[in-house]
């Protein structure tokens, strides 16, 4: 039992105190200090004896009507959730992985470290003319300052801004990438190292069927339709 203060420490404490004493007395322990203070000084004139009796032992509460078992779905799920793990969506198929060596891992690694560095290329006098664009173009100008690589002038396309040779050519991915026009033309796919890209001259009836065909040889498709 917190012991009552005098008048005189009620004055002199600061809020911490006060909110303190209201808390363990039963008062309101939200607002300013003079609030606060004045409370305490109101519950301090009266005496020790007229206080109201302690309260009566709260009755046990009702026990809780045992909780009906969760599916082993729903506690996976909230388990992941509580890990931050994203829970499976239903029908989500993830997309098939390349199967590459070290070294590969490596070149990939690296060509992305160069890709992030590479500065922008512009075309000779792409901010003169709207109309030339911003595709880059080769300076052929005799006289041009951007073809002698002058060095106030943007970067020029060169060798080396390239990335290995290993990595040359494979999809962010890693796979290989192969077009495909025909069914016949996916016998010869690897689906370890090799996806397909289907030709933009295929109608929709026969990319459905060639899709369906990689799907079932577990040949990943990069163009699938409906993805962006």
């Amino acid at each position: 039992m917190t012991e009552r203060p005098t008048p005189t420490e009620v004055r002199k404490a600061r809020k911490a105190e006060l909110v303190a004493w209201c808390g363990a007395f039963g008062l309101d322990a939200e607002g300013k200090v003079d609030e606060l203070r004045e409370r305490l000084l109101t519950y301090l004139e009266t005496p020790a004896a007229e206080e109201a009796p302690a309260a009566e032992a709260k009755p046990e509460a009702e026990e809780a009507p045992a909780e009906e078992a969760e599916p082993e779905e729903e506690a996976e799920e909230k388990k992941k959730k509580k890990k931050g793990e994203a829970p499976e969506q239903e029908g989500f198929t993830p997309k098939a992985k390349p199967k590459l060596d070290a070294a590969t891992r490596e070149l990939l690694r690296v060509r992305a470290v160069i890709a992030s560095r590479r500065p922008e290329f512009h075309r000779q006098e792409w901010f003169r003319h709207a109309r030339l664009g911003d595709a880059w173009r080769k300076p052929q100008g005799m006289q041009s300052k951007l073809r002698r690589h002058l060095g106030y002038r943007i970067n020029v396309v060169s060798v080396g801004y390239r990335g290995p040779k290993g990595a040359r050519g494979l999809h962010p991915s890693g796979f290989r990438e192969i077009m495909v026009h025909t069914l016949r033309e996916l016998d010869a796919v690897n689906p370890d190292v090799e996806a397909v890209r289907i030709a933009g001259s295929v109608g929709g009836r026969k990319r459905a069927v060639i899709e369906a065909a990689a799907d079932e040889k577990g040949i990943r498709v990069l163009n699938r339709r409906g993805e962006a």
